[in-house]
C-alpha cells in the first residue's frame, strides 16, 4: 500500500499563495518606482525647457523696449561771444583839393607824414588870380573916388535945394548918383574880398591832425579848382588814425543784444595772440534788407598807429543773453520732416519728442535757445524709429565709465 503525504503539506515545485502575493507587491513597488523615475526624468527634461522658453519670452519682451542713454543739460554762458568780420576805417578821412587855379610851387609833406591841424602842406603859384586881385583893387579905388565925388555933389545940391537955385530933378539925379556910387563901392569891395579869399587858397593846410596817405601832385603840376568845368585832381589824402572806426554787420538774430556801450575785442592776422580793446558806440538802428544785418560801429584807440585803416579784422562781441541757453551734443538732435527735435525721457520710462531752436554751432556741440527748460533728461543717439510716447528704459553706464 502506497504512502500518501500528510495532509496540508506543500507540494514540491509549486509556489505558495503567500509567496505569490509577496512577489506581486514587489512588482508593484518596482513599477511605481520606475514610473516615478520616468516622470522625474520627464519633468527634469521639460522644466528647463519651460523655464528657458519663459526666459526667452521675457528677454524678447525686454529687448522690445529700447535701451537709451541720457544726459542732463549743460547751461550755456550768460554772455555769448560772436566773431564777425569787420573793416577798419580812419575816424576822420578827407581828400584835399585845390580851390584855386595855378601851378604847384612846392609841397612839404609826403605819404606817411604825420601832420597837425593847420600845418602847411603845399604852395600854389596863382599868377592869374594875383592879376585879377590887383585889377579888383584898382577898380575898388576908382569906385571909392567916384563915391567921394558923388557924395560931395549930392551934398551941394542938397544945400542949394532950399535956395531954389537948382531944379529939383538935378537934386534927385545927384542923390541917385551918390547911392549908385555907394553900391559900386560895396560891389568892388566884395570882389576884392572874394579874390583875396581865392588867393589865400594858394596855401594848402591840413584840416586836422592825421597822417598823409596819398600825394597825387608834384612841383610844376597844373592845378585846377574845377570852377571852370575842368577836371579836379585830389592833391593829398589825409586820415586821422589815433582812433579807428570799425564797422561790423551784426546778424539780425543778435541785433537786439547789440547795444551801445558793449565791449569788443579786435584780432588781426598780423598780430597773432593779441587783442585790441574797443567799444560799441553806435548802431544804424535799421536792418539792411539785402543782408538782414545791423550795421554797428566799434571805436578802437590807436595811439601808436600800429593799426592801419582799411585793414580787415575780426571783432569779438560779448552779447548778453536775454533767455537761458543750453549746450547739447549733436548726436542728440533728430532731423525729421516735423522739424528739428530732441528726445527726452519722462517718468523714467516714456520718451517725448520736443521741438527745439538752435543758436550757435560749435562743431561737436550746439546751442539750444528755445524748447527746453533745463530739467529734461535728453536721449543721446536716439533710435531712428523712436516716437513720442514710446516706452524706453534707461541704460546703466558701464562700470568704471563716467555718466554720459
Amino acid at each position: 500500500m502506497s504512502e500518501h503525504p500528510e495532509a496540508g503539506a506543500p507540494r514540491a515545485g509549486k509556489p505558495s499563495a503567500t509567496e505569490g502575493g509577496a512577489r506581486s507587491h514587489r512588482g508593484a513597488v518596482i513599477a511605481v518606482v520606475v514610473l516615478i523615475v520616468v516622470v522625474g526624468i520627464v519633468i527634469a527634461g521639460i522644466l528647463p525647457r519651460i523655464k528657458a522658453r519663459a526666459a526667452v519670452r521675457m528677454e524678447t519682451i525686454a529687448l522690445a523696449v529700447p535701451a537709451v542713454s541720457v544726459i542732463h543739460l549743460k547751461q550755456g554762458a550768460p554772455h555769448q561771444e560772436i566773431v564777425l568780420p569787420a573793416n577798419m576805417q580812419a575816424f576822420t578821412d578827407a581828400p584835399i583839393y585845390a580851390r584855386t587855379n595855378g601851378y604847384l610851387k612846392k609841397w612839404y609833406t609826403d605819404i606817411g607824414a604825420h601832420v597837425k591841424a593847420g600845418q602847411l602842406l603845399a604852395d600854389i603859384d596863382t599868377p592869374e588870380v594875383d592879376q585879377q586881385l590887383s585889377q579888383a583893387r584898382a577898380q575898388l579905388n576908382t569906385a571909392k573916388a567916384n563915391y567921394n565925388l558923388a557924395q560931395i555933389t549930392a551934398q551941394r545940391y542938397q544945400d542949394l535945394k532950399n535956395t531954389e537955385a537948382v531944379a529939383k530933378q538935378d537934386v534927385d539925379n545927384a542923390s541917385g548918383a551918390f547911392q549908385a556910387s555907394a553900391a559900386t563901392v560895396a560891389s568892388a569891395e566884395y570882389q576884392v574880398k572874394y579874390l583875396e579869399q581865392l588867393e589865400s587858397f594858394k596855401r594848402i593846410y591840413a584840416p586836422f591832425d592825421g597822417v598823409i596817405t596819398a600825394r597825387n601832385t608834384d612841383i610844376g603840376a597844373l592845378i585846377s579848382s574845377g570852377s571852370n568845368g575842368g577836371v579836379t585832381t585830389q592833391l593829398f589824402h589825409i586820415s586821422a588814425t589815433r582812433t579807428l572806426r570799425v564797422y561790423v554787420n551784426v546778424p539780425q538774430q543778435y541785433s537786439q543784444a547789440a547795444k551801445p556801450g558793449l565791449t569788443a575785442a579786435l584780432t588781426l592776422q598780423e598780430f597773432p595772440g593779441r587783442r585790441f580793446a574797443g567799444k560799441l558806440v553806435r548802431t544804424s538802428d535799421a536792418i539792411d534788407m539785402a543782408s538782414r544785418t545791423l550795421l554797428v560801429e566799434v571805436d578802437v584807440d590807436n595811439p601808436t598807429g600800429e593799426l592801419l585803416p582799411g585793414a580787415y579784422a575780426e571783432v569779438h562781441l560779448k552779447l548778453p543773453m536775454d533767455v537761458p541757453t543750453f549746450i547739447l551734443p549733436v548726436n542728440a538732435l533728430i532731423f525729421r520732416s516735423q522739424g528739428l527735435q530732441v528726445a527726452t525721457v519722462v517718468d523714467g520710462s516714456r520718451a517725448v519728442l520736443v521741438p527745439v531752436t538752435l543758436g550757435r554751432d560749435f562743431g561737436n556741440e550746439v546751442e539750444v535757445v528755445s524748447g527746453l527748460t533745463g530739467q529734461e533728461s535728453v536721449i543721446t543717439s536716439p533710435p531712428d524709429s523712436l516716437v513720442s510716447g514710446e516706452t524706453v528704459r534707461i541704460a546703466e553706464p558701464a562700470k568704471g565709465a563716467g555718466a554720459p
